[in-house]
């Protein structure tokens, strides 16, 4: 028998945060192992024929305006291992039942400019971040610490720490609430709740910054950069192994985990501490999501033209509208007119579907754990402000929320972020730490998106874990 061979670290979970956590200790010397227990890489970043050939749907996510605002993934050269993103000038469009809409344009004096008298009001919430991103970045995409830039970071928090429904006072038209009540339930909790308006202020400010970019050839395409530039330097991977039992892996002095807590606490060969466990077992997982993706005969036929434009649709009518139905959904009710996220990709994409055909890609919040069925509701909702959109669908495939946490068992309960991210859990996930990426074994670490930041595509939570792994036992 061959001689085993023995890594500086194993990372468990091929997604945008496992990758991270590899390329951060592949960078620092390390030699990794990363392993996924699908067949292919990615964990949200996956692209598929999920409903005829030739039709490209992203599985999980599908723009990314997380993506180029992470300081991680802007550090690396993506563009040269075959990353191209593409911008669609209206980021965003939130229609309205009067054929208005609310628009975010990349460009700042665009946006300014359609929301006419709520401009002021847009600005004094915006600028500052839009223009300071770096440095509040730096101070607000990983764990609790003293800021670079404390009163920046302060300025920032008198109005992210507050709910959504308290700043969306501050608008005055119905399309400028409207816009605002879409960035915020990006967040998947009620928009009641303290810190609701952290999501809403930074979706709408990285938008300027950097755009809402679609990958060409779909999400998987971020994650073949990160793997090809992984492997160029030097990094292993091994695909088909789902690990249940720490005893089954090759030798390693590291062991990163991009799991979230429910997982953690499944996870055989290991003896965490009582306390710890306890910790874990109070984690709370919030709402999941019901996703459907169409095969479509024509773009999608909104009603407003600048909608038509959009890389990503908000629907949901007016704030009113969105935020009495997500506390409904919060409450664990299916309602009638859920909340939608619409993606219209192939506007911008023609290599995700033959040539004059399209793809759509949508999902509504749902309460955890919800296996009902969605579709007829989140296609009415569309219908709603694109009459005859039901007439070109050519083929639906449709996700409940169990459905996804089956696909991917980060998502408990059908929960994409990693645990809910009220006040209580945005930095304190999943434990009350200042170094939450430890786990109580000393060389065994937690990435996943149950850590600072929390969800979306960026590789910050494993970026800080493998930073604080090395400097925990390499100085």
């Amino acid at each position: 028998m061959g001689i085993e061979k023995h890594y500086d670290a194993v990372v468990v979970g091929s997604g945008p945060n496992g990758l991270a956590a590899a390329i951060t200790l592949q960078r620092a010397g390390k030699s990794t192992l990363l392993i996924e227990g699908a067949d292919d890489i990615g964990g949200g970043l996956r692209t598929k024929e999920l409903t005829v050939p030739g039709y490209m749907h992203d599985v999980c996510s599908a723009i990314h305006p997380m993506a180029m605002a992470s300081p991680f993934f802007r550090s690396l050269p993506l563009i040269d291992h075959g990353l191209e993103l593409l911008y669609p000038a209206i980021a965003a469009a939130h229609p309205l039942d009067d054929g208005s809409a609310g628009l975010l344009y990349q460009d700042w004096s665009a946006t300014l400019q359609h929301l006419g008298k709520d401009a002021p009001v847009y600005s004094r919430l915006m600028r500052s971040v839009v223009d300071h991103w770096e440095t509040l970045a730096q101070d607000t995409m990983g764990p609790l610490r003293f800021p670079k830039d404390p009163l920046r970071l302060a300025s920032f928090g008198l109005d992210a720490l507050q709910p959504a429904s308290w700043i969306a006072k501050r608008f005055a038209t119905e399309q400028g609430k409207a816009l605002w009540a879409g960035m915020a339930a990006h967040g998947i909790q009620p928009l009641i709740n303290f810190s609701t308006a952290a999501i809403g202020i930074v979706l709408s400010a990285v938008g300027h910054r950097y755009g809402w970019p679609v990958p060409k050839g779909g999400s998987k395409s971020i994650a073949k950069a990160l793997l090809s530039y992984y492997k160029t330097l030097g990094g292993e991977l091994k695909t088909g192994f789902w690990l249940d039992d720490v005893n089954a892996l090759p030798k390693h002095e590291l062991l990163i985990l991009d799991i979230t807590p429910r997982q953690l606490l499944q996870l055989k060969g290991v003896e965490w501490s009582n306390s710890y466990k306890r910790q874990l077992s109070r984690f709370r997982y919030g709402m999941g999501v019901f996703k459907v993706d169409w095969a479509l005969s024509e773009p999608t036929p909104f009603t407003n033209a600048h909608t038509r434009q959009a890389g990503t649709v908000h629907l949901g009518n007016t704030f009113t509208e969105i935020a009495d139905n997500e506390w409904e959904t919060s409450r664990g009710k299916h309602v009638e007119k859920p909340f939608v996220l619409f993606s219209q990709p192939s506007l911008f994409d023609s290599s995700r579907a033959p040539e004059g055909k399209h793809v759509g890609w949508a999902y509504c919040h749902v309460p955890n754990g919800s296996t009902q069925d969605m579709t007829a509701a989140i296609e009415s909702q569309v219908e709603r402000f694109a009459p005859g959109f039901k007439d070109t669908i050519v083929a639906t495939h449709s996700f409940n929320s169990m459905e996804l946490q089956q696909y991917n068992p980060n998502y408990v309960g059908g929960d994409i972020n990693g645990g809910l991210m009220d006040l209580t859990q945005l930095y304190t996930r999943p434990t009350l730490s200042l170094t939450p990426y430890r786990t109580s074994q000393k060389n065994i670490y937690i990435c996943s998106s149950s850590t600072p930041p929390g969800g979306g595509v960026h590789g910050m939570c494993g970026f800080h874990a493998a930073k604080t792994a090395l400097h925990d036992h390499y100085g």
